[in-house]
Protein backbone atom coordinates (compact mmCIF):
# COMPACT_ATOMS: atom_id res chain seq x y z
CA UNK A 1 0.00 0.00 0.00
CA UNK A 2 3.01 2.42 1.07
CA UNK A 3 4.15 1.78 -2.35
CA UNK A 4 1.15 2.53 -4.35
CA UNK A 5 0.42 5.96 -2.71
CA UNK A 6 4.57 6.91 -3.14
CA UNK A 7 3.63 5.96 -6.76
CA UNK A 8 0.78 8.29 -6.67
CA UNK A 9 2.01 11.02 -5.16
CA UNK A 10 5.61 10.41 -7.31
CA UNK A 11 2.36 10.87 -10.53
CA UNK A 12 1.23 13.97 -9.15
CA UNK A 13 3.97 15.83 -8.93
CA UNK A 14 5.34 14.62 -12.20
CA UNK A 15 1.91 16.25 -13.51
CA UNK A 16 2.24 18.91 -11.70
CA UNK A 17 5.68 20.00 -12.19
CA UNK A 18 4.57 19.44 -16.12
CA UNK A 19 1.60 21.86 -16.03
CA UNK A 20 3.95 24.62 -14.62
CA UNK A 21 6.81 23.97 -16.74
CA UNK A 22 3.76 23.88 -20.12
CA UNK A 23 2.43 26.99 -17.66
CA UNK A 24 5.95 29.27 -17.93
CA UNK A 25 6.59 28.24 -21.46
CA UNK A 26 3.46 30.28 -22.49
CA UNK A 27 4.13 33.05 -20.56
CA UNK A 28 8.07 33.12 -21.51
CA UNK A 29 6.97 32.70 -25.28
CA UNK A 30 3.67 34.72 -25.60
CA UNK A 31 5.35 37.58 -27.28
CA UNK A 32 5.97 35.10 -30.56
CA UNK A 33 2.56 33.69 -30.45
CA UNK A 34 0.33 35.92 -29.53
CA UNK A 35 0.44 38.03 -32.91
CA UNK A 36 -0.95 35.06 -34.83
CA UNK A 37 -3.23 34.18 -32.27
CA UNK A 38 -5.21 37.39 -32.13
CA UNK A 39 -4.89 37.67 -35.79
CA UNK A 40 -5.14 34.02 -37.47
CA UNK A 41 -5.77 34.01 -41.10
CA UNK A 42 -6.16 37.77 -41.33
CA UNK A 43 -3.84 39.95 -43.75
CA UNK A 44 -2.03 42.68 -42.39
CA UNK A 45 -4.07 45.09 -44.18
CA UNK A 46 -7.62 43.44 -42.38
CA UNK A 47 -6.17 43.43 -38.81
CA UNK A 48 -5.28 46.98 -39.23
CA UNK A 49 -8.49 48.13 -41.05
CA UNK A 50 -11.44 49.88 -39.43
CA UNK A 51 -13.93 47.52 -39.36
CA UNK A 52 -18.20 48.17 -38.80
CA UNK A 53 -19.09 48.33 -34.76
CA UNK A 54 -15.43 49.50 -34.16
CA UNK A 55 -17.15 52.86 -33.23
CA UNK A 56 -19.04 50.93 -30.59
CA UNK A 57 -16.14 50.53 -28.37
CA UNK A 58 -13.12 53.04 -28.43
CA UNK A 59 -10.88 51.46 -26.28
CA UNK A 60 -10.97 47.83 -25.56
CA UNK A 61 -8.37 46.05 -24.11
CA UNK A 62 -8.40 43.04 -25.97
CA UNK A 63 -8.59 42.83 -29.98
CA UNK A 64 -8.36 40.22 -32.35
CA UNK A 65 -9.18 40.16 -36.32
CA UNK A 66 -9.29 36.45 -37.33
CA UNK A 67 -10.10 35.64 -41.08
CA UNK A 68 -10.52 32.86 -43.92
CA UNK A 69 -11.51 33.34 -47.43
CA UNK A 70 -14.13 31.55 -48.66
CA UNK A 71 -14.91 30.09 -51.94
CA UNK A 72 -18.56 31.09 -52.32
CA UNK A 73 -19.64 34.86 -52.69
CA UNK A 74 -21.08 36.72 -49.89
CA UNK A 75 -24.84 35.61 -51.01
CA UNK A 76 -23.47 31.94 -49.57
CA UNK A 77 -22.09 33.02 -46.34
CA UNK A 78 -24.66 35.62 -45.24
CA UNK A 79 -27.54 32.92 -44.14
CA UNK A 80 -24.89 31.19 -42.13
CA UNK A 81 -24.13 33.60 -40.14
CA UNK A 82 -28.06 35.38 -39.87
CA UNK A 83 -29.06 32.07 -37.95
CA UNK A 84 -26.23 32.10 -35.87
CA UNK A 85 -26.83 31.30 -31.90
CA UNK A 86 -28.23 29.18 -29.44
CA UNK A 87 -31.76 27.37 -30.01
CA UNK A 88 -30.67 28.59 -33.45
CA UNK A 89 -28.31 27.54 -36.28
CA UNK A 90 -24.90 27.33 -33.31
CA UNK A 91 -22.04 28.33 -33.66
CA UNK A 92 -20.41 25.86 -35.94
CA UNK A 93 -17.37 25.19 -33.66
CA UNK A 94 -17.09 22.25 -31.20
CA UNK A 95 -20.31 22.31 -30.13
CA UNK A 96 -19.62 19.89 -27.29
CA UNK A 97 -16.84 22.30 -25.56
CA UNK A 98 -19.88 24.82 -26.46
CA UNK A 99 -22.48 22.48 -24.45
CA UNK A 100 -20.08 22.47 -21.41
CA UNK A 101 -20.70 25.68 -20.32
CA UNK A 102 -24.50 25.12 -21.17
CA UNK A 103 -24.84 27.39 -24.11
CA UNK A 104 -27.60 24.82 -25.20
CA UNK A 105 -25.68 25.00 -29.29
CA UNK A 106 -26.60 22.60 -31.96
CA UNK A 107 -24.46 23.48 -35.38
CA UNK A 108 -26.82 23.16 -38.31
CA UNK A 109 -25.38 21.89 -41.32
CA UNK A 110 -28.63 23.41 -43.59
CA UNK A 111 -29.69 27.10 -44.33
CA UNK A 112 -32.63 27.31 -41.71
CA UNK A 113 -35.93 29.24 -43.31
CA UNK A 114 -37.32 30.17 -39.98
CA UNK A 115 -34.31 31.84 -38.73
CA UNK A 116 -33.10 34.08 -41.48
CA UNK A 117 -35.01 37.27 -40.34
CA UNK A 118 -32.82 39.50 -38.17
CA UNK A 119 -32.92 42.85 -37.79
CA UNK A 120 -31.07 45.48 -35.42
CA UNK A 121 -32.58 45.43 -31.81
CA UNK A 122 -32.91 41.39 -31.74
CA UNK A 123 -31.28 40.03 -28.59
CA UNK A 124 -29.88 36.49 -27.58
CA UNK A 125 -28.51 34.91 -24.18
CA UNK A 126 -25.35 32.81 -24.15
CA UNK A 127 -26.14 30.62 -21.73
CA UNK A 128 -28.30 31.04 -18.96
CA UNK A 129 -26.43 32.97 -17.19
CA UNK A 130 -24.31 34.02 -20.05
CA UNK A 131 -24.22 37.60 -21.80
CA UNK A 132 -26.71 39.18 -23.88
CA UNK A 133 -25.65 39.98 -27.38
CA UNK A 134 -27.92 42.53 -29.32
CA UNK A 135 -27.26 43.13 -33.03
CA UNK A 136 -26.34 46.46 -33.65
CA UNK A 137 -25.14 46.93 -37.16
CA UNK A 138 -26.81 44.68 -39.82
CA UNK A 139 -25.65 45.21 -43.68
CA UNK A 140 -27.37 42.35 -45.33
CA UNK A 141 -24.69 39.60 -47.09
CA UNK A 142 -21.76 43.04 -46.05
CA UNK A 143 -21.57 43.00 -41.91
CA UNK A 144 -23.13 41.92 -38.77
CA UNK A 145 -22.31 43.35 -35.67
CA UNK A 146 -22.98 42.13 -31.98
CA UNK A 147 -22.55 44.14 -28.99
CA UNK A 148 -23.07 43.17 -25.47
CA UNK A 149 -25.55 44.46 -23.07
CA UNK A 150 -22.86 45.96 -20.91
CA UNK A 151 -20.76 47.30 -23.71
CA UNK A 152 -17.52 45.56 -23.08
CA UNK A 153 -18.02 43.54 -26.08
CA UNK A 154 -18.41 43.95 -29.81
CA UNK A 155 -18.43 41.15 -31.93
CA UNK A 156 -18.25 42.18 -35.60
CA UNK A 157 -18.40 39.67 -39.21
CA UNK A 158 -17.77 41.62 -41.52
CA UNK A 159 -18.05 40.26 -45.60
CA UNK A 160 -15.65 41.43 -48.43
CA UNK A 161 -15.92 40.27 -52.05
CA UNK A 162 -12.83 38.92 -53.18
CA UNK A 163 -12.83 37.89 -56.75
CA UNK A 164 -15.36 35.32 -57.13
CA UNK A 165 -14.73 34.02 -53.23
CA UNK A 166 -15.28 36.45 -50.19
CA UNK A 167 -13.35 37.02 -47.24
CA UNK A 168 -15.10 36.66 -43.59
CA UNK A 169 -13.63 39.12 -41.23
CA UNK A 170 -14.46 38.38 -37.05
CA UNK A 171 -13.27 41.07 -34.91
CA UNK A 172 -13.77 41.04 -31.13
CA UNK A 173 -12.96 43.87 -29.36
CA UNK A 174 -13.25 43.29 -25.46
CA UNK A 175 -13.10 45.96 -22.41
CA UNK A 176 -12.23 44.18 -19.03
CA UNK A 177 -12.16 47.44 -17.02
CA UNK A 178 -11.53 46.79 -13.40
CA UNK A 179 -10.37 43.38 -13.91
CA UNK A 180 -7.25 42.13 -11.65
CA UNK A 181 -3.86 41.87 -12.53
CA UNK A 182 -4.81 37.63 -12.33
CA UNK A 183 -7.73 38.58 -13.91
CA UNK A 184 -5.85 39.98 -16.70
CA UNK A 185 -3.38 37.32 -17.33
CA UNK A 186 -6.07 34.71 -17.40
CA UNK A 187 -7.56 36.26 -20.78
CA UNK A 188 -3.97 36.70 -22.48
CA UNK A 189 -2.67 33.22 -21.51
CA UNK A 190 -6.27 30.80 -21.66
CA UNK A 191 -9.03 32.90 -22.99
CA UNK A 192 -7.13 33.89 -26.41
CA UNK A 193 -5.82 30.53 -27.27
CA UNK A 194 -8.72 28.94 -25.99
CA UNK A 195 -10.91 31.66 -28.36
CA UNK A 196 -8.41 31.24 -31.15
CA UNK A 197 -9.75 26.98 -30.98
CA UNK A 198 -13.17 27.96 -30.87
CA UNK A 199 -13.04 30.71 -33.77
CA UNK A 200 -11.10 28.92 -36.12
CA UNK A 201 -13.41 26.23 -36.12
CA UNK A 202 -16.39 28.31 -36.50
CA UNK A 203 -14.30 30.40 -39.72
CA UNK A 204 -13.59 27.08 -40.96
CA UNK A 205 -17.19 25.28 -40.71
CA UNK A 206 -19.03 28.38 -41.90
CA UNK A 207 -16.48 28.13 -44.96
CA UNK A 208 -17.31 24.83 -45.59
CA UNK A 209 -21.29 25.33 -45.20
CA UNK A 210 -20.97 28.11 -47.56
CA UNK A 211 -18.81 26.19 -50.28
CA UNK A 212 -21.31 23.75 -50.06
CA UNK A 213 -24.00 25.93 -50.56
CA UNK A 214 -22.75 27.64 -53.30
CA UNK A 215 -21.87 23.90 -55.02
CA UNK A 216 -25.66 23.27 -54.74
CA UNK A 217 -27.72 25.78 -53.63
CA UNK A 218 -31.05 23.21 -53.59
CA UNK A 219 -28.98 20.29 -51.28
CA UNK A 220 -28.27 22.70 -48.16
CA UNK A 221 -30.77 24.95 -48.36
CA UNK A 222 -33.06 23.27 -46.18
CA UNK A 223 -33.97 20.22 -44.79
CA UNK A 224 -36.34 17.64 -45.15
CA UNK A 225 -38.39 18.07 -42.01
CA UNK A 226 -39.70 21.69 -41.35
CA UNK A 227 -37.67 23.48 -38.38
CA UNK A 228 -35.49 20.25 -37.76
CA UNK A 229 -31.72 20.71 -37.68
CA UNK A 230 -29.15 18.54 -39.29
CA UNK A 231 -25.69 18.41 -37.33
CA UNK A 232 -22.69 17.04 -38.86
CA UNK A 233 -20.56 14.45 -37.48
CA UNK A 234 -18.11 16.79 -36.80
CA UNK A 235 -20.26 19.07 -34.79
Amino acid sequence: MTRIVRRTVTATAATAGALVLAGAAVVATHRSWQPWCRHWGATDAEAEASLPGDELLGTPDIVTTRAVRIAAPPSAVWPWLVQMGPGRGGAYTYDWIENLAGLGMHSADTVLPEFQQLAVGDSQTLGRHGPVLTVAVLDPEAAMVLRSEDGNWVWAFVLVPDGTGTRLVSRNRIAVPGASWAARAGYTYVMEPGSLLMERKMLLGIKARAERLAADPNGARTDPTPGATRVPASG
